[in-house]
């Protein structure tokens, strides 16, 4: 008797699978030409202007890459990137990163609705393209701020959450991974936890992935709370939660409503406005950042963000509120629905609203301001090594300038987006929102957070727009089940069938 062996079993060639990925432009060609149409705009952006922009908060990034501390106004996870990339002493290659991560978004976004839930490809490509050709959006990629990094964190824990229909506890511990960084990034982040938890429960996921992804959340955020109580005395993330609370407040308090005890409560009294509210600056940021107008000085040159100072305002702040709740639900309404103009009204002040414009001129010589242990221009040419204010090129500038004059995704476009994910909400009420649900709930809630804890601010809007075009899209995708690619997602309509195959 011949014994013969089983024939070995042969995996996957290399060859086959550089073919399938070649394969991808071809099978994708209306969202391909999209994101090389994005791309080219992107490269048009730094060519002229470059090496990137820059912003009042990019400063203190820079700071925190060159001598690394736990920043008392903002989490250090964007500080840590540029420190990752401080070697290369290139701002260019900082913002190339980010207008990379501008379009890892877009194919995020259109990954999840194609494979996940049955969008055609011309559905899904729609759906990215405020991300690809916004002109806002890709001049916030052009500065050097945490948001472009930010938006890609946000939109890749969304799209990990709603790839896994059934989650194991390692995909848990890879979305709480994310929610950390996330939350580091920007300390809005930290709610996303609460709202991918309560989305996990409503659909019955089990404990073991969503207790692997708590814990994953946060010990990487306890051991940064525990480095900043080291070092600035309170077991915290930053200390300007409360400060920026009392700017949220500081249009409409009224001390003489809020009942209080001058002699019991004498730091708190110091943080009065007396300007009546009627005659007060229209702008929150007045009270916070302006020096003319603000209250917070009282305390002594440097002490705005102490411990000390932060717990005073947050008090204050919440005596306001719990006295003139009234007030304070007409402010945060009038910025909520603030996003949702078609217009771009000038807001919070001229100097501010013409930092997001590509026109700008205020960053041609980057300011001499006092940074920590140096100065702001001196941080920025250490970190270059050379010059690093915007230069902007002609013809490359002329042409972004030009465009963003006419190419931008409107605030009423972005309220549409949100009442279609609220209808596709609706109408799965027996799932309580179903996919839908959780894209609409983050693109809402970070549009009314910064309304709720801060003050409008047009940069706050664009972390909300692929969320809500997801939702969007999600809602629009039908509630009937069908099989592509051997999985069951629901489906859009019949006619739109052959756009899948």
């Amino acid at each position: 008797m011949v014994a013969v062996a089983d024939a070995p079993t042969v995996g996957p060639s290399p060859d086959r699978g550089w073919r399938r990925l070649a394969a991808l432009p071809r099978r994708h060609r209306l969202f391909t030409a999209a994101l090389v149409a994005g791309a080219v705009l992107r490269v048009v952006t730094m060519l002229g202007f470059g090496p990137a922009m820059w912003f009042n908060d990019s400063y203190d990034y820079v700071s925190v890459a060159l001598r690394p501390r736990p920043h008392p106004i903002r989490p250090d996870g964007y500080g840590f990137w540029l420190l990752i990339l401080k070697p290369l002493h290139s701002f260019s290659v900082v913002v190339f990163t980010q207008h990379l991560m501008g379009l890892a978004t877009a194919v995020l976004i259109y990954a999840l609705l194609t494979k996940k839930f049955g969008v055609p490809r011309w559905g899904a490509t729609l759906a990215a393209a405020p991300v690809l050709f916004d002109a806002y959006q890709i001049q916030l990629e052009q500065l050097i701020m945490s948001d472009a990094m930010f938006i890609l964190l946000v939109v890749g824990v969304v799209t990990l959450v709603l790839w896994h229909r059934s989650m194991s506890w390692r995909a848990g511990a890879a979305v709480g991974l994310l929610l950390a960084v996330t939350a580091l990034t920007r300390s809005i982040g930290l709610p996303i936890l609460a709202l991918v938890v309560g989305y996990l429960l409503i659909k019955r996921t089990g404990w073991r992935p969503i207790l692997a992804m708590v814990v994953a959340c946060a010990v990487p955020v306890i051991a940064y709370m525990s480095w900043f109580k080291a070092v600035n005395g309170q077991f915290a993330m930053t200390n300007s939660d409360g400060v920026i609370l009392y700017m949220r407040t500081s249009l409409f308090a009224d001390c003489h409503k809020m009942n209080l005890d001058k002699r019991e409560e004498l730091e708190l009294a110091l943080l009065c406005i007396n300007t009546p509210p009627d005659q007060r600056v229209p702008s929150a940021q007045a009270y916070l950042w302006w020096d003319d107008q603000n209250q917070l000085h009282v305390f002594g040159s440097g002490m705005k963000f102490t411990p000390e100072i932060n717990a005073n305002a947050s008090a204050f702040a919440k005596k306001a509120i719990l006295a003139q709740p009234g007030d304070y639900l007409a402010a945060v309404a009038k910025d909520f629905f603030r996003a949702f103009r078609w217009d771009r009204p000038q807001f919070p002040d001229a100097k501010t609203f013409k930092l997001y414009e590509f026109s700008n001129e205020y960053t041609r010589a980057i300011p001499k301001w006092s940074s920590y242990r140096s100065t702001t221009d001196r941080d920025v040419e250490a970190y270059e090594n050379g010059k690093a204010a915007t230069r902007a090129v002609a013809p490359w500038s002329d042409f972004m300038i030009g465009y963003q004059k006419v190419v931008r995704f409107p605030g009423l476009g972005l309220g549409v987006l949100l009442l279609v994910g609220l209808y596709g909400v609706a109408v799965r009420w027996r799932e309580l929102g179903g996919p839908v649900l959780l894209p609409f709930l983050g693109g809402a809630g970070l549009i009314l957070a910064p309304a709720a804890t801060a003050e409008f601010d047009y940069r706050y809007l664009l972390p909300a727009v692929p969320l809500a075009c997801l939702a969007a899209a999600i809602a629009l995708a039908g509630r009937r089940s069908r099989t592509v690619d051997g999985l069951t997602v629901p489906g859009w309509p019949a006619r739109h069938r052959r756009s899948l195959r």
